[in-house]
């Protein structure tokens, strides 16, 4: 469960620290007190797109802090170590936003992503926003929520995998029989293109190398001039030569010698560069004499450098890129060439898979047709106790004979609800008013709440629209569902208020230039006289007091 809410410099709030109580926790205040931030702190802090504009203004980020007991979230905690996250039984989730609309994400002190961060809420709290009764009226979310309570989350997981297997191969397999069609005419042209790509010897294909002998042949006529020239230069000429002149420049300092000893060290240089110089040109000749022309291999390159520069120009790939070219054409000749036999695989398969998926789909329509006789029987019996006597409430479970598979199977499920005796059920959106669909909203969440793992269940102003006795029916359901779970609730009914263990009161301040949003726990007297607030307004009488404290006495049992 939630233990701990810590806020930082969020919207209104510059500083909060929340500890939050087993059983059920109201949330009172006058309208616009900031009861709504706390709620979208809690979001931002699950997984919440977030942005620079809640940071609380002159600040320059804001953070969020929760903490988690979960010895009573055993999903919870196989999550964090199945992403080695966990940390004994404690649970700390932060959030930080900063003032470049970036946020960060943390799961006990390690940085996450947004959809890890989501992936483990869903496991820890579920919130039941003031506008759920809207989503009632789709009906994807009807159907999500007769499979909750049904619990057929194994069977609709297992025919949503049959789904994805049966799609996958028949969309292969369509994708191969419009191929097909044309398939001849491709084949040609790629067996053309490859043949055409295979004459460049590919095997052995080295275009740098290629250019390299081509440069080189193409250049002969100066290179052996050039170095001839120098092997006359450094050796063969007589007087002018580099070895001459070292010969020269050796014997006249050797001379010195006698003189200037120091001067040894520079004649042995000058020696061993006289060696070098002779092998250098050595060497040179050597080249030069293994060199000769070769006007066939000449024409073969050009007309090889030729073809390469035209098929990389046609296919719109460097020369480089040609063999990997040729291995990518000779792949789609392979895969034409044996599409038939794929056809043939992809055909039984989706047989299969399709007679696989219409079985599944078939048992899961019989789990829910007798989880809606269930489901409508609960939620029928407690909209008569939230007013609606003479309501009745009913889950169509309609299932066609020949349906193509589609995920979450082949059932139309309609929420269907007779307000008054001797008219026909009709869909929720065509004969539920705004009241009535909040009260239908919420005995369903009462109704499913027990089949769920969630240990922290949050209701944002879920009971708006109703009052009198009925707000007080609300309040028990909502403190009998605290019972073996956390619930959070925000309220404006002092009915559903009373009924809490623990009741927090928000307020807002203006001490400083910028308005404040606090948070207290009320003790005995404070809660008597917020909920004579929520009876009689701003002149509390000692009636509503007396009022207010009966409310409290008959919630507690004392």
């Amino acid at each position: 469960m939630l233990l701990n809410l810590s806020i930082t410099d969020l919207a209104v709030v510059k500083t909060l620290n929340l500890d939050l109580d087993k059983g059920m926790s109201v949330l009172t205040g006058e309208t616009g007190a900031g009861k709504s931030i706390l709620l979208t702190a809690l979001g931002l802090a699950l997984g919440d797109r977030a942005d620079s504009g809640y940071i609380r203004p002159d600040c320059k980020r804001a953070e969020i802090n929760l903490e988690f007991d979960l010895s009573d979230a055993p999903h919870a905690q196989q999550w964090l170590q199945d992403n080695e996250l966990d940390d004994e039984q404690q649970c700390l989730i932060r959030r930080v936003i900063n003032d470049d609309g970036r946020s960060k994400a943390y799961i006990n002190n390690r940085p996450v992503t947004l959809q890890s961060l989501q992936a483990l809420s869903e496991k820890l709290v579920e919130i039941h926003g003031q506008h759920a009764h809207l989503t009632l009226l789709h009906s994807d979310e009807q159907r999500r929520l007769l499979d909750v309570f049904g619990k057929h989350q194994d069977d609709l997981e297992t025919l949503n995998t049959c789904y994805r297997q049966w799609h996958s191969a028949n969309q292969e397999l369509q994708a191969l029989l419009k191929a097909s069609i044309d398939q001849t005419e491709r084949e040609q042209l790629l067996r053309y293109q490859i043949e055409e790509l295979q004459q460049l010897d590919l095997v052995n294909f080295n275009y740098p190398a290629l250019l390299e002998e081509h440069n080189k042949l193409a250049n002969l006529e100066h290179i052996l001039t050039a170095g001839q020239a120098q092997v006359d230069s450094l050796y063969e000429n007589d007087q002018q030569s580099v070895n001459q002149l070292l010969h020269h420049s050796i014997n006249a300092l050797t001379q010195l010698i006698r003189f200037a000893p120091e001067l040894t060290e520079i004649c042995t240089m000058l020696s061993e560069a006289q060696i070098q110089t002779e092998e250098a040109a050595l060497q040179l000749r050597r080249f030069l004499k293994a060199q000769e022309a070769d006007p066939q291999r000449m024409e073969a390159l050009e007309n090889l450098m030729d073809s390469i520069q035209k098929l990389s120009r046609k296919h719109r790939v460097t020369p480089d890129e040609l063999p990997e070219l040729t291995e990518k054409l000779a792949l789609q000749l392979h895969g034409i060439t044996h599409s038939s036999e794929r056809i043939a695989q992809l055909t039984t398969l989706t047989g299969e898979l399709r007679s696989r998926y219409d079985q599944l789909a078939k048992q899961l329509s019989g789990c829910r047709q007798h989880s809606a006789q269930k489901l409508q029987q609960q939620i029928s019996a407690i909209i008569k106790e939230l007013g609606m006597a003479q309501g009745e409430f009913l889950v169509d479970v309609v299932t066609p004979d020949t349906e193509m598979p589609k995920a979450n199977g082949i059932d139309t499920i309609t929420f269907l609800v007779s307000a008054n005796p001797g008219l026909p059920p009709k869909a929720l959106a065509k004969v539920a008013s705004g009241g009535e669909l909040s009260r239908i909203s919420l005995a369903i969440q009462v109704s499913t709440a027990n089949d769920k793992s969630t240990p922290t269940m949050i209701f944002d102003e879920v009971d708006s629209g109703i009052g009198g006795g009925i707000a007080e029916i609300v309040g028990q359901k909502l403190r009998r569902l605290s019972h073996n779970r956390q619930v959070l609730c925000v309220t404006h009914l002092p009915q559903v208020a009373a009924q809490a263990h623990q009741h927090l009161y928000v307020s807002k301040s203006h001490t400083t230039d910028v308005t404040a949003s606090n948070v207290r726990l009320l003790e005995k007297q404070g809660r008597i006289e917020e909920i004579a607030r929520m009876l009689g307004g701003v002149n509390m009488t000692a009636n509503t007091l007396a009022h207010a404290k009966e409310m409290l006495c008959a919630a507690s049992g004392n």
